[in-house]
């Protein structure tokens, strides 16, 4: 477990270390975040938005929402008539989430697994960082739970974390930020979202160290 899942907050309460574990401590992820993103964090997330192809009148689920800043700024974009609900299975991530939330913005707690919304009840699924949190042995029920939720046509963005390929820079990650951020298979993505049924339109990375994913339920 690297120096920060240690301070944020723990484990799934087994001995996985190939998932980034439930974070319990939320000002301090939200310190983390401001730092690692260099003070550019809502310019990267206002890019992500972009990207989902958010509009007004969406039906938006952010998958493992955290404290809530992809779900906000969401949010913005897709007022008037639009709503979004952001989901993640630690509560003191989203009660610090519904603190801050905007009128046309809601949080839940669930797992990606287990989603409790209807089926086809959303036109766009998005998850930003958090698929490494999620245990591999569930990532590809959250897909097929993703799937289930949006309405034909619907879309998906992920976005995660790119490791790098320099073998000092990997391991610094490994000892800071553990061991499913280091070794995070985000080559696999592609071919995890074609299996739960989704359409990949298109891929690329972003700064600083993503990669992102749009695909589309037929």
């Amino acid at each position: 477990m690297g120096l920060a899942q240690r301070l944020l907050g723990g484990s799934h309460g087994h001995a996985d270390h190939s998932s980034g574990g439930l974070i319990r401590r939320a000002r301090l992820y939200e310190w983390f975040s401001a730092v690692g993103f260099g003070g550019f964090r809502r310019r990267v997330f206002d890019g992500l938005v972009a990207l989902s192809g958010a509009k007004p009148g969406d039906e938006v689920l952010d998958i493992g929402c955290g404290t809530g800043i992809f779900s906000r700024r969401a949010a913005r974009v897709v007022r008037p008539g639009g709503r979004v609900v952001g989901i993640d299975p630690s509560p003191p991530m989203i009660e610090y989430a519904a603190r801050r939330a905007l009128a046309n913005c809601t949080f839940v707690i669930a797992g990606a697994e287990d989603l409790p919304q209807p089926d086809a009840s959303f036109d766009l699924v998005t998850s930003s960082l958090a698929i490494h949190h999620i245990p591999p042995e569930l990532r590809a029920k959250a897909l097929a739970e993703a799937f289930r939720v949006l309405r034909p046509g619907g879309r998906l963005l992920i976005a995660d974390f790119r490791p790098p390929r320099n073998r000092i820079a990997n391991h610094l990650v490994g000892a800071v930020s553990g061991h499913a951020m280091q070794h995070n298979p985000i080559h696999e993505l592609a071919g995890s979202v074609r299996g739960a049924g989704f359409a990949v339109t298109g891929s690329g990375d972003r700064w600083p160290r993503l990669h992102y994913l749009q695909a589309t339920r037929p």
